[in-house]
């Protein structure tokens, strides 16, 4: 594990090097997938001529496929003892898929290309976490979640700007643009391949027959579950961010400027993502969470009543800072309260949960979209953070029971 260790220094060099590989990888992935998906929502309303509601459910199936592919995946990458070969496989086939999306005639080439294409997500994203949890050290569990969490966002918004620059090169040409974003998709998939080196398994470290099995799931623990409950509540209270680009598209900006929105939100997010992740190091998560749910009733109050551009610049702001302030952290809270050699498996059911309860806000979010307008949409946003944040009162006595 010592090789895989940066000099010593500031606590980001501290992390090991493993942790900022991937960190990277994940960045080139998302570099690819948000140049595409920043322009998705409007180039399907737009140019196929499909409604909120279409794009709502094909977001919400999107990811819940992502979600429940994990749960196969986290426990294979278990009963294994390996977690980069899925790793790879995922991050590989998310690549190859990419070219269709240049490619696709209608709106059902689009839905299969986004299945495939989070299919590969799914596969990858158990394992991956899990690898990030085996090479970090406890210590710097939160600073490791919260480095690879900013990485990953910094492509968030480099490929929503590339996407804008591309877009005003080619004259709002949606398939030129599509075609650029293969490239570092199949980059990602080299980097992770040649630079990362899974660690040995530890010996005398329980092997896991069946992780699935209903025994192997008891021993997740009361801990992990209730994290898990938290963590579905809360993500309830969120939606696609393709919400955000129609709320920009309702407001009047220029087509090329719509993946400005998600550039805005995730400078902040990435901005927020590392320190968030190293001061719960230090503090008590369940606090941080608290204040990353203030901040999305914040960021849903101002995009319900404060209309026009600065509303949404503020509110896709605060948006972005949620984001910092809690999904690395509920990547670290299963980290600390699965056991080691389940952590694949564990992985896998958080995602699998909080993927279909997104699939249900994202349709929620549809309906209420098509049916009273944006401002009914975040208000309902809100009303679930609410109920999330009265839950993680409620479970924070239990929750104190992981490592902070």
């Amino acid at each position: 594990m010592t090789s895989n260790i940066l000099e010593p220094g500031d606590g980001r060099r501290s992390i090991p090097a493993g942790i900022w590989v991937l960190g990277f990888v994940s960045m080139l992935m998302d570099i690819s997938s948000e140049m595409i998906h920043a322009l998705l929502p409007v180039y399907m309303i737009s140019v196929l001529g499909t409604s909120a509601l279409t794009v709502g459910i094909i977001e919400g199936i999107a990811e819940a496929t992502a979600s429940i592919t994990k749960v196969f995946s986290g426990a294979l990458s278990d009963w294994l003892g390996k977690r980069k070969l899925l790793a790879v496989l995922g991050y590989g086939l998310a690549a190859v898929t990419k070219p269709i999306f240049p490619l696709a005639p209608t709106v059902g080439w689009l839905v299969a290309a986004r299945f495939i294409d989070r299919v590969g997500k799914g596969i990858r994203g158990a394992p991956r976490d899990a690898l990030v949890a085996d090479i970090a050290p406890p210590h710097l569990r939160g600073a490791s979640f919260g480095l690879r969490q900013s990485l990953d966002t910094i492509g968030a918004f480099l490929g929503p700007l590339l996407a804008i620059g591309l877009m005003w090169l080619t004259a709002d040409h949606f398939q030129a643009v599509f075609w650029v974003a293969v490239i570092p998709a199949f980059l990602a998939v080299a980097l992770l391949a040649v630079a990362v080196k899974e660690p040995k398994r530890p010996e005398g470290l329980r092997r896991v027959s069946m992780p699935l099995h209903r025994d192997e799931l008891v021993r997740l623990g009361p801990t992990f579950w209730w994290v898990v409950v938290v963590a579905t509540v809360f993500t309830l209270a969120r939606f696609s961010e393709a919400f955000l680009l129609l709320r920009a598209q309702s407001d009047g900006l220029q087509l090329m400027l719509i993946p400005a929105v998600l550039v805005v939100m995730n400078i902040a997010y990435a901005l927020s993502a590392y320190p968030a992740g190293a001061l719960s190091d230090r503090v008590n998560r369940v606090a941080m969470l608290a204040i990353g749910l203030l901040l999305l009733i914040a960021a849903d109050v101002l995009l319900a009543f404060v209309p026009g551009i600065p509303g949404l610049i503020a509110g896709v702001v605060l948006w972005g800072l949620h984001m910092g302030f809690t999904q690395g952290l509920f990547a670290t809270l299963i980290a600390d309260a699965a056991p080691a050699e389940l952590r694949g498996t564990g992985y896998g059911i958080f995602n699998l949960v909080t993927g279909l309860a997104l699939l249900l806000a994202s349709v929620i979010a549809g309906v209420l979209w098509d049916m009273v307008g944006s401002q009914g949409t975040f208000l309902v946003g809100a009303a679930f953070a609410l109920f999330a944040l009265i839950g993680l009162a409620l479970l924070g006595r239990r929750l104190r029971g992981v490592p902070a």
